[in-house]
C-alpha cells in the first residue's frame, strides 16, 4: 500500500478506527496476519471472515468504551435486561448497518479479491434461544442502544446453542450447534470479572455480632462465572451497549490430591460437572418438571448478574440503600424469577440488610414481563428439588409466602380458595414452588406482549395477582428492529422505500405513513411488484439449491415459519394443502393461482407429536411435489434449521404470512410484524398482536378467520366433539380420510394415526372446528392475489402501517411507564491519547 505521509495536510487514518476504504483494506490484511496468523496464499474463506470480523469489532470498541465511561462517569440508571436467551443471529452485517460502513466495507473487501456477502454468510449464528422470546431480547438490546438508553443485557452463553436441524427421511433429527468451533470474534471474555455462585448444601443460623439473627448458607458446590462481553451497538449512534453472557467453570479446575494418588478423571469430575451447567440450551416445550440442570442453569446466570450489579453499583455508591436507584432489572418471563430471593439473599444475608428494606428495594429492581397463556408453560418446581438445589432460597420464598399471605388475609379474611391460588408454594397435590408467582409478588410492574394477551393475563392465569394489584399491570405491546429486519435483510425494498421517503424511518417507523400518499401510483406499485419478484427468485435459488426443488417464483408464497407446536397449528395449514391437492386432482382446470407452501421451525426433541407434524408436512410434499398432473401449481417445502440466519431471506420473500393459532392461545408474536414489515399480507386468527396488526393495517388488509377466544372458551365449555366437525364436513372428512389410508406414507394407514386420533377425539387447538373458515379465508386470498394492482396496494399499506411494531416504540413504552429512565448521549473521544491512560492509578481503574 501506497501510504502518503509526506505531506502534513494530509492525515493517515488509524488501523483501529478509521473507515476509508484504503484504511480498512489495510485493516483486514493486518488482523489476517497479526490476528489469524495467515497471509491469502493460505487463508480460507473463515480466515478472511474472521479477519473482517476483528476490524469491524476494532471500530465497535471504541464506541462500546466510551460509551462505558460515559455511563461511570454520569452514575447513569441502567436498564438490566434478565434472558436466559437471546437470539442475536449474525453480527456481522448488522454491525455494518449500524456503523453505517456496508458500502466502504464492500469497496474494501471486494479490492481486497474477496466478496463480501460471502463472507457474511460464513458466519456462525449464535443459537442462545429457542425462538420469539430469545429473538424478542435481541431486538430489544437493538433498539435500547439506537435509542441511547443505558442498557446491560445479562443471560448465558451456552457451548452448545439450540440443535440444527436436519430432515431425514420427513423426519427432524437433531444436531449439535457448534456455533463456536472456530471462536466467536465478536465477544471478550473478562476471567477477571468472574463471581462465585452456591449450590446445594444447607443452611446455618446464628447471631451476629450486633445479636441480629442472620442464617448463613453453607453450599455443597461452587461454580465460578465467567463473563463474555459483546457490544450491542445502536444504529448511527455511537451507544455501544454490553450483552453479557455468563460461562459456567469450576472455582478450582484440578484436584491435585485426586491427581497425587493415581485418580486422574477424579481429579478433572469437578470441572467437568461444573461447566456442564452451561453446556447446552434446553429447548423450551421440553417438560422442565425434575430437570435440576435447568434450574441449576437459570440461578446461575441470575447469581452471576445480581453479583455483577451490586460491584457497578458500589464502584459510584458506598451502600445498598439506593440499589434500585442504579437498576431497572427486567424479567423476560419466568426463567430469571428466582431474582426475587436472590435479590433478598444478598441483601439480607451477605450485606446485613433489614428485611423489610431489602423487601422494599427488591420490589423497586423488578419488573416482570410474562409471555405466556398456557398454564402449563407457566414454571414450577418440586420442593424437593428446589430445596436440595437451593436450600437458602427456598427459606427466603417461604418466608416471603407467609408475609404475602398474611396481606392477602387482610384483603380476604374468609376466602381460603383466593389464598391457596395465590400462594407462592402450590399445595394441592406434590408441593411446587410457582415462579409465576414469586415474580409476580417480587416486582412494581407485570406486564403482558400484546393488548390481547395482558386484557387475557388479567382474566385467566394472573387473575387474582390483578384484582390484587390493578395497578402493577400494563401493556408493552412487542416489537422487532427494523434494522434487522428490513435494512438488513430486504436491502432492495429498504433501498426503494428510502428513495421515495428519505431514511429516517429507520429510526422512525411511523415515518413509513408516507408511503399512503403512493399507493395509487402505478409506477411505484410496479416497482414494489418487482423487487418483491426478484426476492421471491432469490429465495427459489435457495429452495432449489438445500431442497432440490424447482419452485415458481410467480406463485404465492404462502409462508408459515415458526416454532412447530400443536397450538400454532402447522397441522391446520397442512390440511389446507391437501384439501387443495384434492380439489386440482378432481378439477385440473380449477381456476386458483399456484401456490408455494413454505414451512420452517423446529420440533422440541421430546415433543412427538410436533415432530409428526413435520413428517406429515413432508410427506404430503413428497407426493404433491412430484404429482406430475397438477404440474407446478402446488408445492410444498420444509426449510431445514429455521433460525434468524434464513428468517431473513423468508420473511422478504412472503406474499402470504400465516399466523393461525388458536385464538387466546399466543401471547404476542413477533413474525407476523416481521412478515407484514416486508410486505406479506396476514391470514390470521383474532390472536395475540394479530390483533393490534389488523387494527393498524385496516380490517380489509388483513384474512381474518375463526373462532374468537370468547368463542373458544365457549365452545369448551359447552363441550367441543370434534367428530362431528369431521362427520359433518365433507372436505375435512376427505382430507383426514386421505391421511387415514396412507397415501401419504407409502401405504401405511398407521403412520400419522396418533395425529389423526387426537384431532378426531381431543383435538384441544380446535383444528377442526376452524377448518372450513380457514379454507373459505384461503379462497378469498386466492382471488385477491389474482388481481396484483389491488395485492400490491394492499402490500403497501401493510408496510406503511406497521410504526407500532418498532422495537423502538416497545423500549420507549417501558422507559416511559416500567423503568423511568431517560437516554445519555455519548460522544466519541480519545479515551487513551499518547498511552495517558496507563497513567490512571490502579485505585481509580474500573475494567468491568
Amino acid at each position: 500500500m501506497n501510504l502518503v505521509t509526506s505531506n502534513p495536510l494530509i492525515q493517515v487514518e488509524d488501523d483501529r478506527t478509521g473507515l476509508s476504504v484504503e484504511t480498512l483494506k489495510r485493516a483486514i490484511a493486518d488482523n489476517l496476519f497479526y490476528i489469524q496468523g495467515k497471509f491469502p496464499g493460505i487463508a480460507t474463506q473463515q480466515d478472511c471472515y474472521m479477519a473482517l470480523a476483528y476490524t469491524i469489532r476494532d471500530r465497535l470498541l471504541q464506541r462500546w468504551l466510551n460509551t462505558y465511561q460515559t455511563y461511570l462517569a454520569k452514575e447513569n440508571k441502567v436498564v438490566c435486561y434478565l434472558s436466559a436467551e437471546f437470539l442475536v443471529g449474525p453480527h456481522l452485517g448488522n454491525n455494518l448497518i449500524n456503523l453505517d460502513l456496508w458500502e466502504p466495507v464492500k469497496q474494501a473487501v471486494e479490492e481486497s479479491g474477496l466478496d463480501l456477502q460471502a463472507l457474511i454468510d460464513i458466519e456462525e449464528e449464535p443459537g442462545l434461544g429457542n425462538g420469539g422470546l430469545g429473538r424478542l431480547a435481541a431486538c430489544y438490546m437493538d433498539s435500547l442502544a439506537t435509542l441511547e438508553i443505558p442498557a446491560i443485557g445479562y443471560g448465558i452463553r451456552y457451548e452448545f446453542g439450540i440443535f440444527d436441524q436436519e430432515i431425514r427421511d420427513g423426519w427432524q433429527v437433531e444436531i449439535t450447534d457448534k456455533w463456536l468451533q472456530y471462536g466467536n470474534p465478536w465477544e471478550i471474555a473478562r476471567p477477571e470479572a468472574a463471581v462465585l455462585v452456591k449450590l446445594g448444601g444447607h443452611t446455618e443460623t446464628y447471631t451476629d455480632d450486633k445479636g441480629h439473627y442472620r442464617v448463613r448458607w453453607i453450599p455443597g458446590s461452587v461454580v465460578k462465572g465467567i463473563p463474555y462481553d459483546t457490544p450491542i451497538l445502536g444504529y448511527k449512534v455511537s451507544t455501544a451497549n454490553n450483552m453479557r453472557l455468563w460461562r459456567a467453570e469450576a472455582a478450582e479446575s484440578f484436584d491435585f490430591q485426586r491427581f497425587n494418588i493415581g485418580d486422574y478423571y477424579g481429579a478433572v469430575n469437578e470441572k467437568v460437572a461444573s461447566e456442564n451447567l452451561t453446556k447446552v440450551l434446553y429447548p423450551n416445550d421440553e417438560p422442565i418438571q425434575g430437570k435440576e440442570l435447568r434450574l441449576a442453569q437459570q440461578y446461575f446466570f441470575v447469581a452471576c448478574s445480581l453479583q455483577d450489579m451490586i460491584r457497578l453499583h458500589f464502584f459510584e455508591n458506598q451502600s445498598l440503600d439506593n440499589f434500585h436507584e442504579s437498576f431497572a432489572i427486567q424479567l423476560n418471563d419466568t426463567h430469571p424469577a428466582i431474582a426475587v430471593a436472590e435479590l433478598m439473599r444478598l441483601l439480607v444475608d451477605e450485606h446485613g440488610m433489614d428485611w423489610h428494606q431489602a423487601w422494599g428495594i427488591t420490589q423497586k429492581s423488578l419488573g416482570y414481563t410474562n409471555h405466556t397463556l398456557l398454564p402449563e408453560a407457566l414454571e414450577k418446581w418440586s420442593l424437593e428439588l428446589f430445596g436440595s438445589l437451593l436450600p437458602r432460597h427456598l427459606e427466603i420464598i417461604y418466608e416471603i409466602n407467609q408475609r404475602f399471605l398474611d396481606e392477602v388475609r387482610l384483603r380476604y379474611p374468609q376466602d381460603g380458595d383466593k389464598l391457596a391460588r395465590l400462594s407462592l408454594i402450590d399445595n394441592s397435590g406434590e408441593q411446587y414452588v410457582r415462579m409465576a408467582h414469586l415474580a409476580c409478588v417480587g416486582s412494581h410492574a407485570i406486564n403482558g406482549v400484546a393488548a390481547l394477551h395482558s386484557e387475557l393475563l388479567k382474566e385467566t392465569v394472573l387473575k387474582d395477582f390483578y384484582e390484587l394489584w390493578p395497578e402493577k399491570f400494563s401493556n408493552k405491546t412487542n416489537g422487532v428492529t427494523p434494522r434487522r429486519w428490513m435494512v438488513l435483510s430486504n436491502p432492495r425494498r429498504s433501498r426503494y422505500i428510502s428513495q421515495y421517503i428519505g431514511d429516517t424511518w429507520i429510526k422512525d417507523l411511523d415515518r413509513l405513513r408516507d408511503l399512503e400518499s403512493l399507493v395509487e401510483d402505478s409506477q411505484f406499485r410496479q416497482g414494489w411488484r418487482e423487487i418483491k419478484y426478484q426476492v421471491k427468485q432469490d429465495l427459489a435459488a435457495y429452495i432449489q439449491r438445500k431442497n432440490n426443488l424447482t419452485v415458481d417464483p410467480h406463485s404465492l408464497f404462502d409462508i408459515q415459519v415458526k416454532r412447530i407446536h400443536e397450538y400454532k397449528r402447522q397441522h391446520l395449514n397442512i390440511l389446507h394443502v391437501i384439501h387443495l391437492y384434492l380439489q386440482l386432482k378432481n378439477n385440473p382446470q380449477l381456476d386458483i393461482p399456484s401456490r408455494t407452501f413454505i414451512f420452517g421451525g423446529k420440533a422440541a426433541p421430546g415433543y412427538f407429536m410436533a415432530k409428526l407434524i413435520i413428517k406429515l408436512i413432508n410427506a404430503v410434499g413428497e407426493v404433491v411435489n412430484r404429482d406430475a398432473s397438477i404440474g407446478n401449481r402446488l408445492k410444498v417445502v420444509f426449510l431445514a434449521d429455521y433460525n434468524v440466519t434464513l428468517g431473513q431471506r423468508v420473511y422478504p420473500a412472503a406474499d402470504l404470512s400465516e399466523q393461525i393459532s388458536t385464538a387466546g392461545k399466543e401471547a404476542s408474536g413477533t413474525g407476523n410484524m416481521k412478515f407484514s414489515m416486508n410486505g406479506a399480507l396476514t391470514i390470521g386468527t383474532l390472536d395475540g398482536a394479530n390483533v393490534e396488526i389488523r387494527e393498524e393495517v385496516g380490517a380489509e388488509n388483513f384474512f381474518l378467520f375463526g373462532l374468537t377466544t370468547p368463542e373458544v372458551n365457549q365452545l369448551k365449555h359447552n363441550g367441543y366433539h370434534p367428530w362431528d366437525y369431521y362427520n359433518g364436513n365433507a372436505n375435512l372428512k376427505a382430507v383426514i380420510d386421505l391421511i387415514n389410508s396412507g397415501f401419504f406414507a407409502h401405504g401405511d394407514t398407521g403412520l400419522f394415526r396418533p395425529l389423526t386420533d387426537s384431532l378426531l377425539s381431543q383435538d384441544p387447538y380446535l383444528v377442526l372446528a376452524d377448518f372450513q373458515a380457514y379454507v373459505d379465508c384461503q379462497a378469498q386470498v386466492s382471488q385477491a392475489y389474482q388481481d396484483p394492482e389491488q395485492w400490491s396496494r394492499m402490500s403497501i399499506l401493510n408496510v406503511a402501517r406497521m410504526g407500532k411494531f418498532s422495537s423502538d416504540r416497545s423500549i420507549r413504552d417501558y422507559c416511559r411507564e416500567i423503568w423511568n429512565i431517560q437516554p445519555v448521549q455519548i460522544e466519541l473521544q480519545d479515551l487513551c491519547p499518547d498511552g495517558t491512560c496507563l497513567l490512571i492509578p490502579p485505585e481509580k481503574r474500573n475494567y468491568h
